[in-house]
């Protein structure tokens, strides 16, 4: 991992400006939250092709589904408790059903939100998005992953959410590295743990990789960054080779990365899986990296949840 840190939400902001040079038909919606989701960078450069649509997410969506319909891609930025939360219903029956090119990011996700508190630390935006039918599911751990993503969403004909974090994180990948026809990234081969990791955890897990390493435990760690569709082959053939299976997440522990794990393996491999994650009740306000380590979702508790289970 590099030194250099970027919270995602500006990665999105910045790979919007680039693709805008390139296709004119990106259009970018926000719903008077631009500063913070970071589409402003957009509005600066194409501020005839951004639409400040105030606080009104429901007209946000509904105007992005009449968008897609002419020929446009529209992304349609907010927090992510409003971007999934609040306009669900115009979500499932005005760009799902009609499987609409509508993309969406929904920013501020977990409770790496921080100071912000419950009310906007957004921890079932991934179980909302995943049970929508066309709907695929993305998020991204570093800026360049996320460059990416954003770049890929602009291929894909069909809805799109990508979640994106306020939180700062070392930037993990080269600006070389493909991406292209994965669905996951898979760090060392270690035969005693495999951890699962998305988002904002995946630098926490290979942080503890190395604390773990130093100890003679060898685990491996999976980016899995498109959570639908999701990297079946490489979570069966994990549970395959590895003693122990844990998946890690800035998200309730019902309905995310974990649940979906929890899915292919029992229709392909039963196995034990650990999941790490927020344990169904709400975040709190506070320093976010305070609050990765009260909820158990930092580098401290995954190597502690390694050595306790590996003992057992």
């Amino acid at each position: 991992m590099s030194e250099e840190k970027k919270a995602t939400r500006q990665s999105y902001g910045e790979a919007l400006k680039e693709l805008g040079k390139i296709n004119k038909d990106i259009v970018v919606l926000d719903a008077d939250l631009a500063g913070a989701t970071k589409s402003d960078i957009f509005k600066k450069e194409f501020s005839d092709r951004f639409f400040d649509m105030g606080i009104s997410e429901q007209d946000m969506i509904a105007t992005a589904a009449g968008m897609s319909t002419c020929g446009k891609i529209p992304f349609a930025s907010t927090f992510a408790v409003f971007a999934t939360g609040r306009v669900y219903d115009q979500i499932r029956n005005s760009i799902c059903y009609p499987n609409l090119n509508v993309k969406i990011c929904g920013s501020h996700a977990g409770v790496t939100v921080g100071e912000d508190g419950a009310t906007h630390q957004m921890l079932e935006d991934i179980n909302l998005m995943k049970g929508l039918p066309n709907m695929k599911v993305f998020c991204p751990s570093d800026d360049v992953q996320t460059k990416w993503i954003v770049e890929e969403m602009t291929k894909i004909e069909g809805p799109c959410y990508i979640r994106t974090a306020r939180l700062s994180t070392p930037v993990i990948y080269d600006k070389k590295e493909e991406f292209a026809g994965k669905k996951s990234v898979q760090f060392g081969k270690g035969e005693d743990a495999t951890i699962f990791a998305t988002g904002v955890c995946v630098s926490e897990a290979l942080k503890a990789k190395e604390v773990l390493e130093k100890q003679e435990i060898n685990v491996r760690i999976i980016d899995m960054f498109s959570l639908k569709p999701i990297d079946k082959e490489a979570i069966i053939k994990s549970a395959k080779e590895t003693k122990l299976l844990i998946s890690v997440e800035d998200h309730s522990v019902i309905g995310g990365l974990g649940s979906i794990i929890s899915d292919v393996l029992t229709e392909n491999y039963p196995a034990k899986l650990v999941k790490m994650g927020v344990k169904d009740r709400f975040g709190e306000s506070g320093n976010a990296i305070e609050l990765m380590k009260k909820f158990e979702i930092d580098s401290e508790a995954i190597v502690n949840k390694v050595k306790e289970e590996l003992n057992k």
